[in-house]
């Protein structure tokens, strides 16, 4: 049975908000990968360094030039060299197991190879990540179940109306997973990569 055109008109709002929902956590989930430390130098190590500027918590990447002059080096030139010693504070309390050397006007940070053990630890920290945006494309798919049962429930739609936005839902939601799972794969592969 086809969808009336009353309740397409009805679902397309919800669908294109869910939709919405799950490309900024596949997105999110695309940054957490971004900051997982690899063998070799990213900027985007630095992602999660928050450095206290005059009282304010900010990004690193906001107060300082960040660059990768080679694969295994980070450089960061404040914009204001009394910044220095706050963002070399911060990036050894991020736990990132960086260690930064400084000349007084730009941090030098040297990427170590990552050892078995680390790179065990670092995947398994993925799939925890991993899991926890499956998680949460699950309780958008939820939301989005809810939100058809509320509108057959208003009689806005009919029962075979309901049952194809869940069927819907699903399809969106295992393409979401699915994109989740290859990014992760991708990630464990370059993690794993000696």
């Amino acid at each position: 049975m086809n969808i009336s055109s009353d309740a397409v008109a009805v679902l397309r709002e919800p669908l294109r908000q869910l939709r919405q929902r799950m490309e900024k956590a596949v997105s999110d989930f695309q940054t957490a990968l971004a900051s997982l430390r690899t063998g070799r130098a990213s900027v985007h190590l630095l992602d999660g360094v928050r450095v206290d500027y005059y009282g304010t918590e900010m990004p690193v990447n906001q107060v300082a030039t960040l660059h990768t002059p080679d694969p295994q080096m980070i450089t960061v030139q404040p914009y204001d060299a009394s910044l220095l010693g706050a963002i070399e504070k911060a990036i050894h309390s991020a736990d990132l197991g960086l260690n930064p050397a400084s000349d007084g006007k730009l941090l030098r940070i040297t990427i170590p190879p990552l050892t078995e053990e680390r790179r065990r630890d670092l995947a398994k920290h993925m799939h925890k990540i991993l899991e926890d945006h499956r998680t949460e494309l699950r309780n958008i798919r939820r939301d989005g179940n809810d939100a058809a049962k509320k509108l057959k429930a208003d009689k806005k739609l009919s029962e075979d109306e309901e049952r194809r936005a869940h069927e819907d839902i699903q399809k969106l939601t295992d393409a979401e997973i699915k994109k989740l799972e290859e990014l992760a794969a991708a990630k464990e592969k370059e993690l794993m990569k000696v």
